[in-house]
């Protein structure tokens, strides 16, 4: 049972963080270098983040079931390692829900009251300028998601060792 639940915590993370550095590394600067608006990549980019932030929800349900089930059986020693990258998977959590719930829906209000086109209007528009600011934050929240994602990685990388007096009573 611990091996299932170890492994489901790493293909979770895995899937999770690789999706974000896909998303960030390679999809995001491929639609804007490819597609012939940056209309066009916004609504490809958009709609993929909203697939990804789905997809990076419930890895984080399950990651949290699974940390919780190994916490209870856990040494004490390994129990604070598990809290620590649960309570980092709940902040991924709370940041991909405040993009996919607040950011997203505010900057599609704007792009709609500039005319469906944010490109399409002058830079002092009051709608361009807020989804603007919306864009910076939720590049923002996304960026610190995916630290955390990777700081959740090194932390499973981490092996707690038995101290010398443990290890020499057994």
């Amino acid at each position: 049972m611990a091996f299932f639940l170890r492994a489901l915590r790493l293909l979770t993370i895995v899937v999770w963080v690789g999706g974000l550095s896909f998303f960030a590394f390679v999809l995001a600067p491929v639609a804007f270098g490819v597609l012939p608006s940056t209309h066009e990549a916004g609504l490809v980019v958009g709609g993929t983040l909203t697939v990804l932030n789905g997809i990076g929800q419930l890895c984080g349900g399950f990651f949290a079931l699974a940390t919780l089930l190994l916490w209870a059986r856990a040494r004490v020693q390994a129990r604070t390692l598990l809290i620590t990258q649960l309570l980092f998977v709940v902040l991924m959590m709370i940041a991909t829900a405040y993009v996919q719930v607040s950011v997203m829906p505010a900057m599609e209000r704007d792009r709609i009251a500039a005319g469906g086109i944010v490109d399409a209007v002058p830079p002092g528009n009051p709608a361009r300028m807020d989804f603007d600011r919306l864009h910076t934050r939720s590049e923002q929240a996304e960026g610190a998601v995916l630290a955390l994602g990777f700081l959740v990685v090194m932390l499973m990388g981490w092996v707690i060792r038995p101290s010398k007096a443990a290890a020499s009573a057994t």
